[in-house]
C-alpha cells in the first residue's frame, strides 16, 4: 500500500520536499494555512548557496528555471558606517552564477508551486493538531473543522510549528527585533535612495543597530532595521518618527531609507531555538527547516530548509518501504550538519548587534589570506 505523506507548511522547504518526492514517483499532500499563493507578501530576496539551496533545486530538476529567475548582479553588497563611509564593497563577477545569486522569495516559491501537480497544495488548511493513531500514522485537525490523516507527517510549518511539540519541547528565545518597510517603484519615486542601495544589498551598521536595504526584482526596495531583543511593545517601532529618533545623528542620506517607506513600518520579534537541539526518533514523523532548527536570519534558513527537503526526499525515495529508517537516517545527518551552522548563525547575529559590530563585520568579510 502506498504511504500517505502529509507535509504541514507550503514554504520553500515543504514545496521543495513535495517536488523532489514527485520526481521519484512519491505523492505527498502539502497543507498550507494561506488562502492562495498571492494571499500575502513573501518577503524579500535571498541568496541561494551552491552547496544547499542550489543543490536542492538541482535535485528538484529546476536548476534551469532558477537561472532564468535569479539575479547574479544582486550579489553586490555594501557595508557603510552611520556617516555613510564605505567599509566593505563586494562586487560580483558580471553574469556569474558561481556564487550566491539572489532570487525573490515570491519568484522561487512560484517556481516550486508551478512544478507540482494540481491539487498537491491544499490551501487554507492551517494545522492545529496532530494525534497519533493506534495503528500508526496521525490524524490531522485543521482550523475550521477540516480533518485528515496520514502515515507520515513532516512538519515544515516554520517558526511556530504545530508539529514540533510532538518531538521536542525546545524553547524559542528572542534574539532581535526586526522592523520592515517597503519602497515601491524606487528608481522613479526615490532615485537618490535607489542609487544608494544599488542592485543588491546595503547594510549601514551603527552601535547595536543596523539599517539595511535590498533591491527586489520588481524594482522595489525592502528596508529592514535590526535592533536588540527587548521588552518594548512592538507598537513602539510602528512609527517612522520613532525610528528616525533611534537613528538621530546618522547621515540624512541613510535615514532617507526610512522616510521613503510606503506606509507605516511593521515590526516583529526574531526568535531562535537552542543550538544543538535534537529529539529522539519517533516513527512516522519528522521536521525540516525552521520547524527543526530555527536560527537567526543571517542567510542560512531557507538554504538549509531546502537542503533538509532534498536529503529527506532522497532517503524516502531510497527506501519507500521503510520510512522509519529513512527518517532516522535523515535526522542523524541533519543534526550533525546543522549544529555548526546554527552556532555560526548565532555568533554572526550577536556580532551584528554588538557595540563593535562595524569593526567585527569588516574583519568577518575581509578576504582570507591564501
Amino acid at each position: 500500500m502506498m504511504m500517505r505523506i502529509a507535509i504541514a507548511g507550503g514554504g520553500l522547504g515543504g514545496l521543495t520536499l513535495a517536488r523532489i518526492l514527485h520526481r521519484h514517483g512519491i505523492a505527498a499532500v502539502v497543507y498550507e494555512r494561506e488562502a492562495s499563493r498571492s494571499a500575502r507578501s513573501q518577503g524579500g530576496s535571498l541568496d541561494l548557496h551552491p552547496e544547499s539551496g542550489q543543490r536542492a533545486l538541482a535535485d528538484a530538476g529546476l536548476a534551469g528555471e532558477f537561472r532564468s529567475e535569479a539575479r547574479p548582479e544582486s550579489e553586490e553588497h555594501r557595508i557603510l558606517d552611520p556617516a555613510g563611509r564605505t567599509l566593505v564593497h563586494h562586487r560580483p563577477q558580471p553574469g556569474s552564477f558561481s556564487g550566491r545569486p539572489e532570487i525573490d522569495r515570491s519568484a522561487l516559491r512560484d517556481l516550486l508551486l508551478d512544478s507540482l501537480p494540481a491539487g498537491t497544495v491544499v490551501w487554507q488548511h492551517r494545522l492545529v493538531a496532530a494525534t497519533p493513531r493506534a495503528g500508526g500514522g496521525f490524524g490531522l485537525t485543521f482550523d475550521g473543522g477540516h480533518s485528515g490523516d496520514c502515515d507520515v507527517l513532516i512538519g515544515a510549518d516554520r517558526a511556530r510549528s504545530v508539529v514540533r511539540p510532538l518531538l521536542t519541547d525546545a524553547p524559542l528565545s528572542g534574539v532581535a527585533t526586526l522592523v520592515e518597510l517597503s519602497i515601491g517603484d524606487a528608481d522613479r519615486r526615490h532615485p537618490d535612495v535607489a542609487e544608494l542601495v544599488g542592485p543588491g544589498n546595503l547594510w549601514c551598521i551603527g552601535v547595536r543597530r543596523i539599517l539595511a536595504a535590498q533591491r527586489l526584482g520588481d524594482g522595489s526596495i525592502r528596508v529592514g532595521i535590526s535592533l536588540p531583543a527587548d521588552d518594548r511593545r512592538l507598537d513602539t517601532y510602528r512609527s517612522k518618527r520613532a525610528l528616525l529618533d533611534m537613528f538621530d545623528g546618522w547621515d540624512p542620506g541613510l535615514t532617507a531609507l526610512i522616510e521613503a517607506g510606503d506606509g507605516p513600518p511593521s515590526a516583529r520579534r526574531i526568535e531562535a531555538m537552542p543550538t544543538g537541539t535534537r529529539w529522539a526518533h519517533r516513527p512516522g514523523i519528522t521536521l525540516i527547516g525552521d520547524a527543526a532548527h530555527l536560527m537567526p536570519p543571517v542567510g542560512e534558513g531557507a538554504n538549509q530548509a531546502m537542503l533538509d527537503a532534498a536529503e529527506l526526499a532522497a532517503q524516502l525515495a531510497a527506501d519507500p518501504a521503510d520510512p522509519g529508517s529513512a527518517i532516522r537516517a535523515y535526522e542523524e545527518a541533519m543534526f550533525t550538519r546543522i549544529r555548526p551552522i546554527a552556532e555560526m548563525s548565532a555568533r554572526v547575529q550577536a556580532m551584528m548587534l554588538s557595540p563593535t559590530a562595524a569593526d567585527d563585520i569588516v574583519r568577518f568579510f575581509a578576504p582570507r589570506p591564501t
